[in-house]
């Protein structure tokens, strides 16, 4: 049997159950959950996935799942959102259960980019951004992070990516830099690249706070977003450095295949992962 079809029938979710089905917790006598211990991060998604849907469908398409925790693009709460209408925005992804932790990737190429960020994600009561900086910012961000106690994860882009394509990139840039300023390691990425993003986790695992998890076609830049499983990234081992070094922060998947209809797709994607996580 394969190692694929074992997760998700160990999990026992495919395409169709993914969407609704749950990873089994332990129950309290009150009846409410409680985390398996065994896992210590949660799922989230990002938000450009459902790029070309408005905020309803994304909130609705994210509840399907199961999944809490939401990372807005600005398709969803535009960066020039006024305070009011961010506060609406947070109301209604609140009032659906849902949790928005981060905003991003949000691109600061100056001064004024940067205090934008830090405003925005305070007042839409976010933890992190993640971010694509230049060089230059990064003084002024080492002193953002302290004012607002928001993290910054900085996104690795892969090929083509002037700034930061790597994660070595990156912590070159801000190992001397308060730990608020880290990484956002998008997988897919560091595969296209043709790095190992496990070995990236295991060795930059310090200043990670943040995942976008994907799966891709092949290890260049002709590489492509697929479903879970179906391509050439090492999935299990991943999580299981993630798990090994007790991570808490929070893996979200970025499903860039299929932008008009990537439900069917993100769903199986989700499913193999919980698979992958019922497993360890």
């Amino acid at each position: 049997m394969s190692s694929r079809r074992q997760f998700i029938m160990v999990s026992g979710l495919g395409i169709a159950g993914a969407a609704t089905s749950k990873i089994e917790l332990p129950v309290k006598k009150s009846g409410s959950r409680v985390k398996n211990s065994a896992i210590p991060f949660e799922l989230g998604i990002a938000s450009y996935t459902f790029r070309k849907f408005n905020l309803e469908d994304t909130i609705s398409m994210t509840k399907r799942l199961d999944i809490k925790n939401l990372v807005f693009k600005d398709y969803h709460l535009p960066l020039t959102a006024t305070k009011e209408q961010i506060s609406e925005t947070v109301t209604r992804v609140r009032q659906a259960g849902l949790n928005l932790y981060g905003g991003g990737v949000i691109y600061m190429n100056n001064e004024a980019d940067v205090n934008q960020a830090f405003e925005y994600a305070k007042m839409a009561g976010m933890k992190i951004i993640i971010g694509a900086p230049a060089y230059e910012l990064l003084p002024l961000l080492d002193k953002k992070v302290k004012e607002y106690e928001i993290s910054v994860a900085i996104h690795n882009h892969g090929p083509g990516d002037k700034l930061f394509p790597t994660l070595e990139s990156i912590f070159s840039k801000i190992s001397d830099l308060d730990n608020r300023i880290g990484i956002c390691h998008d997988i897919g990425h560091t595969q296209r690249y043709g790095n190992d993003p496990v070995k990236d986790t295991e060795k930059y695992f310090g200043r990670i706070l943040d995942f976008h998890i994907k799966d891709v076609t092949a290890s260049s830049t002709e590489g492509t977003t697929c479903e879970m499983g179906r391509g050439v990234i090492n999935l299990p081992g991943i999580f299981k450095v993630l798990v090994k070094n007790n991570y808490r922060g929070k893996t979200s998947f970025e499903f860039e295949k299929d932008e008009n209809d990537p439900l069917p797709g993100l769903a199986e994607s989700v499913g193999y992962v919980r698979g992958i996580l019922k497993m360890l």
